[in-house]
Formats: C-alpha cells, structure tokens, sequence
C-alpha cells in the first residue's frame, strides 16, 4: 500500500492478481450475509478451500484483497467474521501454544464456528460494567448471566466470553476471557428479531453453564486488556466491510439507469461523492492501527449515506420492500456495533489524539458497590 497515493504495491497487486485467477477455477458459488445453514454449510466449504490454498489467517491488506475479489462473486463469509477476524488474532496475541494448536486450526478451516459474548443489557457502551459472573469450581468455572446483540449464537460452536469473576476489583480489572463452549446444557439461545424482519441477534442466557480453566484466555482478572485486542480487531473487521463498496457502486449506477436518473445532475455528484469515499475506504482498509478506528467510524457514516442514495434514486416506493429497503433500516447498527460513533470519537481523542480522558470516579470503586 502506498501511502503518499493510495494506490496498490506491486506485491498486493500481484496477490490480487494470483487470488483472482485461482477464485475462477474455484467459485463454489454465492454466499449471502445471513445465517440460515444453507448459507452457513456453503460458507464452511468456502473457508476450508481458502485455509487449503493459503488465502486463510492473511495481514489486514491481504484480507481486504480476498473480501473485494470475493464480493465480485457475491460471496461475504460473515459467518466467520468473529472467528477469523477477531478471535484467532486474540488467541495468536494472548493464548498459549495449547491454546493455539487447539483452536486456531480448526478455525481458520472454517469447521468450527464462533461467536462474541461480550455485551450485556446493562454493559454495551459501558463494557466494563458486565456482570455475568464466573466462579471457580474446581478445575472449572460456572457461568451464569446474559449476553446480547450475539450475532450467529445459534450456529456456534465457541464464544470468546468476557466474565465477571472479582467483584472486590474496580470494574475494568475483574474480569476474565474465556473461550467458552457453546454446546452444552445451561446455553439458552434466543433470537432478536430486527426491524428488517431477519433476526441476526439473539440473546444467550448461561445458566451454571461450565468452562475449563484451561480456556482462559491471558490472565485470571486480567481479561480487559485481552478484550482491547478483539475490539481494535472487530473495528477493523467492520470497516472491511468498505470492500463490498465497489460492487454496491455499481449497483447503485445500475439503480440510477433503471429509474432514468442517471443523467440528474444531483444523482450523478451524490454517486460521485459515494465512489469517492468508497475508495478512501478501500485505502484505510489496507493499513492498521488507529486507522481503524477512522475506518469504523468512517464506513458507518458512508453506509448510511449511501442507502438514502439508493431510497432517493427509487422515490417513495423504495420505502417499501426490495434489498435497499432492507439495507436502508439495518444501516443504522453499523453506527452502534463494536462500540458505537460516540464511542468511537472518545477512543480517537483519548487514545489518538491524546487528549485529557473524561472523569469517571467509577474506574477506581469495586464493582459490587457500584449502582446497576
């Protein structure tokens, strides 16, 4: 990636070009954003050829390359965005040798399925405040609590799960990741149905539901700096959504021809504006660190913008039924998942910029005096 132009190094170029000639001679055809298991069946055969050919566990440029080439054939392998994208590089970070020969493999083949059971409904934009609590039996740790806003709970077969297992800490330092087992009695799975109909989310009830403690992840009480590594994970994994924008580019051109307003000058510098972005997008995508957070924060807003394009090309009827109606009321999650904008711009002033943190006097309380 070349940063003064953005345009792509002659070794990314060359990776596009080998992922592209290997893709025509292996399209297993499309995959959608679901999570029905016909989609889910067809998006473990996608992955397993991927992970065989070494287009799987790829840096983030590489990983754009394979999202965009894959878009082009209408294949998105969001089933497994929380297990490639966000809990294998937790586990490469933070997990032991064990750790890591028993769960990234099966990974990155796609024959295991993960989910995330970070959020709670009284800890979302307050993550720290979680409380469901882990206690020590054993060998074993019992679970019990709720979980929301998990999407693919019901086709998983392992969480990455934050815990409360210290309530005589401060909120941020009792807590504990572990690599939870899904299937098993005591996980209660219950959908969410969406203003779009679909129902992606469920909520996870864990009823002295058991963990080894073999599958701590980092250490005992010291989960919130192992969460930080998934979160800028998740923020980048979201973003990489900006690789589908190319194709959805054109599908709005496609829009404005069949609606005759492809001539409006209004039309033609809104699709200008979108294509504009969609390549900066593209651009932030291929690099790391706080570019990240921008690329988060930044795909949201374009999302957004871009469905009310799509509505305003199709007038009041596009209001009614079709993909863009559908994308147009699920665009506004993209704001709130992974941490939503107001979050995001607190984690870039403090984090980035460095500028002064806002007070909270419940950093340093334990967590069971705190009101909930």
């Amino acid at each position: 990636m070349n940063e003064v132009d953005g345009e792509e190094t002659a070794e990314l170029q060359a990776f596009r070009e080998e992922f592209h000639t290997w893709l025509e001679g292996h399209n297993l055809g499309p995959v959608g954003a679901g999570f029905g298991r016909s989609d889910v069946e067809v998006a473990k055969a996608w992955q397993a050829q991927l992970y065989d050919a070494g287009f799987s566990a790829l840096p983030p440029d590489k990983a754009a390359v394979v999202a965009e080439e894959l878009n082009t054939v209408d294949v998105f392998l969001g089933t497994f965005m929380v297990g490639v994208s966000m809990a294998a590089p937790t586990i490469v970070a933070h997990g032991t040798d064990a750790q890591k020969e028993r769960f990234l493999p099966p990974l990155y083949r796609g024959e295991e399925i993960w989910c995330q059971l970070f959020s709670e409904p009284g800890a979302g934009s307050d993550l720290a405040g979680l409380a469901c609590r882990a206690d020590r039996d054993g060998d074993e740790w019992v679970i019990n609590g709720q979980k929301v806003w998990t999407s693919g709970a019901q086709n998983s077969d392992w969480g990455i799960l934050l815990t409360r297992t210290d309530w005589d800490q401060p909120k941020h330092r009792g807590i504990t990741y572990f690599l939870f087992p899904m299937r098993q009695a005591g996980v209660d799975i219950r959908p969410l149905k969406q203003i779009t109909g679909a129902a992606h989310f469920n909520e996870v009830f864990l009823t002295d539901a058991r963990v080894p403690h073999e599958n701590i992840l980092g250490e005992l009480n010291g989960g919130w700096a192992v969460a930080m590594t998934t979160l800028a994970n998740e923020r980048t994994a979201i973003g990489g959504g900006a690789g589908r924008g190319s194709s959805i580019f054109d599908d709005l051109v496609a829009l404005a021809r069949q609606h005759g307003r492809a001539g409006d000058p209004v039309i033609r510098q809104a699709l200008s504006d979108v294509y504009t972005r969609t390549q900066l997008l593209r651009y932030l995508g291929q690099r790391g660190g706080a570019a990240a957070m921008v690329l988060k924060l930044s795909y949201a807003q374009h999302i957004k913008a871009l469905n009310e394009l799509a509505l305003a090309i199709e007038g009041p009827a596009g209001t009614l039924t079709g993909s863009w109606q559908d994308a147009f009321l699920g665009a506004p999650a993209i704001r709130i998942a992974g941490g939503s904008d107001e979050v995001q711009r607190n984690i870039l002033g403090e984090r980035v910029l460095g500028l002064p943190t806002e007070p909270r006097p419940d950093k340093t309380a334990p967590f069971r005096d705190l009101p909930r």
